[in-house]
């Protein structure tokens, strides 16, 4: 996060994790650990182009660990939220939870 306190929370936020379905996609991974494609495309009401794509981004950035196998006679494809993508879905968390407290004028430059 930003050290000059002169700057908005929002210049803090980040392009890989912010877009909507990757942050969905990450908390979902946090909250189950481990997830297929079924599962995830089912959750979030996802094609399997656009799963996909978004699952790729995360990947490409350190964020989600892919891994292809069988389960019986099936291809799978699992993702699993990594150490980095925590933290950085812990960091998001973080400007987004500062973005809510200047909106209510509870944070550091609100008014209450």
């Amino acid at each position: 996060m930003s050290t000059d306190p002169g700057l908005h929370p929002a210049l803090d936020l980040d392009d890989a994790v912010h877009q909507k379905t990757r942050l969905a996609l990450l908390t979902v991974l946090d909250e189950a650990e481990r997830a297929d494609f079924p599962y995830l495309k089912r959750t979030l009401a996802l094609t399997d182009g656009n799963l996909g794509r978004h699952l790729d981004v995360l990947a490409k950035q350190g964020l989600v660990e892919l891994t292809k196998g069988y389960e019986g006679r099936r291809p799978r494809t699992w993702a699993v939220i990594t150490p980095a993508g925590r933290r950085a879905l812990a960091a998001e968390m973080q400007v987004l939870e500062a973005l809510l407290q200047r909106f209510r004028g509870t944070g550091p430059t609100g008014t209450t």
